[in-house]
C-alpha cells in the first residue's frame, strides 16, 4: 500500500464528490471527511522516512506523457524535508474546512471544493520529483487560491486577487522557461536523474547557464515566499482573503517558495546559489527588519500578522543561504513552526472578527475580561510566534541565527534585531487589544466555545511539542538537509576546539 498515492488521491476524490453530489448533500461533512482521511493517510509516510536511508521513500514513478524526445514521469517521493510539510498541509486542511462552516456562508460547496483542490495541488508540489509535474501542481495550487480570494474576499478582493495572480504567474513563467531550457540540456525532467547527471559529470552547465537557470527558478520561489521587494501582493491578499483562505495562505502556501529554494535552487545550480547567496541573504535580512517595522505601525490585526509573516519567512530564506547544516535544519524547522504559530494567530483573529465585526485595534480593547479563553489562546500563539523558549519558533530561529553566525556574523547580528522587534509589535498589539480600554462598553465579546477549541487545541499542543521535544521531528530533517548540502558541495565546515586544563594550545 502506497500511502503517498492515497494521500494525494483523497483530496481530488473529495473535490469531484463535492462538484457532482446533489445540492442537498451534507457538503461540509463530506469535505471534512475527505481532509481528515487524508491527514490519517499521511501518517503512513512517517515510518518509511524514519527507517530508510534511501533518498526518497513512498515513491511513485510511472510514465505520464510520452512522445519522441519528450517524456514526463509522474514521479513523487518523500524525504525528511517534504514529509513534515505534507503533514502540515494535511493537518491544516481539515481545520480550514471546520472553520469554513461558520465563516463561509455563501456558495459553501464551491469554496470547499476549491479548498480540496488546493490541498491536492499543495501535496503535489511538496512531493513532485519531476520538474514538469512540479510545475503542473504549482499552477493547480495557484488557481483555487486566486478564486477563493477573488470571490469570497473583502471589499477590495478583486484588486488583491489580480495582484496575487499576476505576481505569481510572472514568476511561474520564468520558472517554466528555465525548466524547458534545463530539459533541452539534460534530456529529462526527472529531478533525481538530473542530480545523478550532475554528480557523475554527464550534465555540465556553465556558470552563465547556471546563473540564468537559478534566477528563473528563484523568481517564482521569491514571489511565493515572498522575499523583499517582491512582497507587495502579500498584505492586501492576506487582508482581503476570507479567513480560511488567509489561514491556508500564511500557514501552508507560503512554504511553497521556501521549499522550492532548498529543494531545487541549491542542488541543481550550486555555483549560482553560492554566487548569489550574499545579496539574497541581504534581501532576507531587509525583509526581516522591514516586515517587523511595518508590523509595528499596523492598525489592523490581520495586516500586522501578515507583515510578521514576511519577517519570519525572511529567517527561513536566510537559513537556507547560509549553506550550513544548522541554517538548513533551522529553515525547514521554522517552516513547520511558522505554519503552526501563524496559522493559530489567523485562526484566533478569525474568531475575534466573528465576535467583534472588526480587526481594527482601535475598535477593540478589554477582551481579556469577558473572554479569558480567547485571550489565553492568543497569548500562547503570540509567544510561540515571537520565539519564546519551549515553544515552536524558538528552535528554528536559534538554529538559523547560529548558522548565519557561522557563515557571516553580521548577518546574525542584523537578523537578531527582528526577534526583538517581533516581541515589541506583538506584545504592544496584545496589550491594546486584550488589556486596553474597550471602545464599546456595551458590546460583550463571548468566549471560545467547544467548537472553537476543537481546531485550536491541536495547534497549541504542536507549539509546545515542537518547542520541547525537537527529536520527534529533527532527525529526518537533518538527514535530508545533509544530503542537499552534500549535493550542493558547499556546506560550511566548522570545528569547536577546547583548551585543555593546564595547556595553552589547542589540541590537534
Amino acid at each position: 500500500m502506497n500511502f503517498l498515492a492515497i494521500t494525494l488521491a483523497l483530496p481530488l476524490i473529495g473535490f469531484f464528490c463535492l462538484l457532482l453530489l446533489p445540492r442537498h448533500s451534507k457538503i461540509s461533512a463530506i469535505a471534512l471527511a475527505a481532509t481528515v482521511l487524508t491527514f490519517l493517510a499521511s501518517w503512513g509516510l512517517i515510518a518509511p522516512v524514519r527507517s530508510s536511508t534511501a533518498q526518497f521513500t513512498s515513491s511513485i514513478n510511472s510514465l505520464w506523457i510520452y512522445s519522441p524526445g519528450f517524456q514526463v514521469h509522474f514521479h513523487l517521493g518523500i524525504d525528511g524535508i517534504n514529509l513534515w510539510l505534507i503533514l502540515l498541509t494535511t493537518l491544516l486542511a481539515p481545520i480550514a474546512v471546520w472553520i469554513s462552516r461558520s465563516m463561509i456562508t455563501e456558495r459553501q460547496r464551491n469554496f470547499l471544493a476549491l479548498l480540496l483542490l488546493f490541498e491536492f495541488g499543495l501535496i503535489g508540489v511538496f512531493s513532485a520529483l519531476d520538474l514538469f509535474a512540479f510545475y503542473v501542481f504549482w499552477e493547480i495550487a495557484l488557481v483555487p487560491m486566486y478564486l477563493m480570494v477573488g470571490f469570497w474576499g473583502g471589499q477590495r478582493r478583486g484588486h488583491a486577487a489580480v495582484k496575487f495572480f499576476v505576481y505569481t504567474m510572472a514568476g511561474s513563467v520564468m520558472m517554466l522557461g528555465s525548466i524547458i531550457y534545463l530539459h533541452s540540456q539534460t534530456g529529462t525532467f526527472d529531478y533525481v536523474e538530473i542530480l545523478n547527471g550532475i554528480a557523475s559529470g554527464r550534465v555540465m552547465l556553465s556558470s552563465h547557464q547556471q546563473l540564468l537557470l537559478f534566477l528563473g527558478f528563484f523568481a517564482a520561489f521569491a514571489v511565493k515566499v515572498p522575499i523583499f521587494p517582491l512582497h507587495t501582493w502579500l498584505p492586501n491578499t492576506y487582508a482581503e482573503a476570507p479567513m480560511p483562505a488567509t489561514f491556508l495562505l500564511a500557514a501552508a502556501m507560503s512554504k511553497m517558495g521556501a521549499y522550492g529554494l532548498i529543494r531545487y535552487c541549491l542542488p541543481l545550480f550550486p555555483a549560482a546559489a553560492q554566487r548569489c547567496a550574499g545579496w539574497i541573504a541581504v534581501l532576507a535580512i531587509i525583509g526581516i527588519l522591514y516586515g517587523a517595522l511595518l508590523a509595528l505601525i499596523q492598525p489592523n490585526i490581520k495586516r500586522l500578522i501578515a507583515f510578521s509573516s514576511l519577517s519570519h519567512l525572511g529567517f527561513v530564506v536566510l537559513g537556507i543561504f547560509t549553506f550550513s547544516q544548522q541554517g538548513a535544519d533551522g529553515a525547514v524547522y521554522q517552516m513547520i513552526a511558522h505554519g503552526i504559530s501563524t496559522g493559530a494567530l489567523f485562526l484566533i483573529a478569525g474568531y475575534l472578527e466573528q465576535r467583534r465585526g472588526s480587526l481594527e485595534i482601535a475598535d477593540l480593547g478589554g477582551i481579556a475580561t469577558p473572554a479569558p479563553g480567547l485571550a489565553t489562546a492568543f497569548l500562547i500563539a503570540l509567544l510561540a510566534s515571537i520565539g519564546l523558549p519551549s515553544l515552536c519558533n524558538f528552535i528554528g530561529e536559534y538554529l538559523i541565527l547560529q548558522g548565519a553566525a557561522l557563515t557571516k556574523f553580521s548577518w546574525a547580528a542584523w537578523a537578531a534585531l527582528g526577534v526583538i522587534l517581533s516581541a515589541a509589535y506583538m506584545l504592544w498589539m496584545y496589550q491594546r487589544t486584550f488589556w486596553g480600554k474597550s471602545s464599546d462598553q456595551k458590546h460583550v465579546i463571548p468566549d471560545l466555545t467547544f467548537r472553537d477549541w476543537v481546531p485550536l487545541l491541536p495547534l497549541i499542543v504542536l507549539m509546545v511539542w515542537l518547542g520541547s521535544y525537537t527529536q520527534s521531528f529533527m532527525p529526518p530533517i537533518s538527514a535530508a538537509t545533509a544530503r542537499i548540502l552534500d549535493q550542493t558541495s558547499m556546506s560550511n565546515e566548522y570545528r569547536v576546539d577546547l583548551i585543555l586544563p593546564g595547556t595553552t594550545e589547542f589540541p590537534r
